[in-house]
């Protein structure tokens, strides 16, 4: 008996990996956060497969469902949204699952900053422009944002950021952010990409904080913001020019 913990993706039943499609069907439990994982992906269960939504259940009403599934053998597919590794509120689960002594294993997903660049047409890292992306979220209730992280501290750096669950505190948000970045850099909302409620609003800081509703871009909203989503900002990558070597090709002469 295994917990796998499983990326859905961003929402789209067919992002989900080949391998977590898989779990899916041969598992006899599966948990699967409501609010956010389609329940498209439920698809893939199995027809005697027990179904539960955990946003119905505290983490003590979990804990007794793997020890359940523990008595009767069965594998469990533990479904976040995205991937687990990022805000999934796994490592809690791994920590009570080893004192159980219950086995787990983390399957990866396509993350919602990763996808919300594709439904842009974007890359998050150019050559010149930027080669690092800063990920981080707006403090909640349930889960503050440490000090020593405030949005300022990060974006002061400059590099390309991907701000989860933005739409909450929009406008407090870009205000800050133009405190370090210039109020003409691109910035994008994207909310829910590739579901089918998809929508996005693409300018600069300043035309986001004029243009944008805040009650229109609710809590799976992500926010990107750097200079990479200018398309004509850019210098080509040397990896594929004629007068680059490299242990698989040589220069042109």
């Amino acid at each position: 008996m295994t917990v796998y913990f499983i990326g859905a993706g961003p929402g789209a039943k067919d992002l989900i990996t080949v391998r977590g499609a898989e779990l899916l069907a041969r598992a006899g439990l599966v948990l699967y956060a409501g609010s956010l994982v389609s329940r498209d992906m439920l698809e893939f269960c199995s027809s005697g497969a027990e179904i539960h939504d955990t946003a119905e259940l505290d983490l003590e009403k979990q804990e007794a469902l793997y020890i359940r599934a523990k008595e009767r053998g069965w594998d469990v597919a533990r479904l976040h949204s995205g991937d687990p590794a990022i805000y999934g509120a796994t490592a809690e689960q791994m920590r009570r699952l080893e004192k159980l002594g219950i086995p787990y294993e983390i399957v990866p997903g396509v993350s919602s900053f990763t996808s919300a660049a594709a439904v842009l047409g974007a890359e998050l890292t150019k050559p010149l422009v930027s080669q690092s992306i800063i990920i981080t979220r707006t403090s909640g209730r349930a889960s503050p944002v440490p000090e020593g992280e405030n949005l300022g501290s990060l974006a002061a750096h400059g590099a390309t950021m991907a701000i989860f669950l933005s739409g909450a505190r929009m406008d407090e948000t870009l205000a800050e952010l133009m405190k370090y970045y210039p109020s003409d850099t691109p910035a994008a909302l994207v909310y829910k990409a590739t579901w089918p409620q998809e929508k996005k609003l693409c300018g600069t800081l300043q035309s986001l904080s004029e243009e944008a509703k805040p009650e229109e871009w609710r809590l799976s909203t992500m926010l990107l913001v750097g200079r990479v989503l200018d398309a004509g900002e850019a210098a080509e990558s040397q990896l594929y020019s004629q007068e680059y070597s490299h242990r698989y090709r040589k220069a042109s002469q």
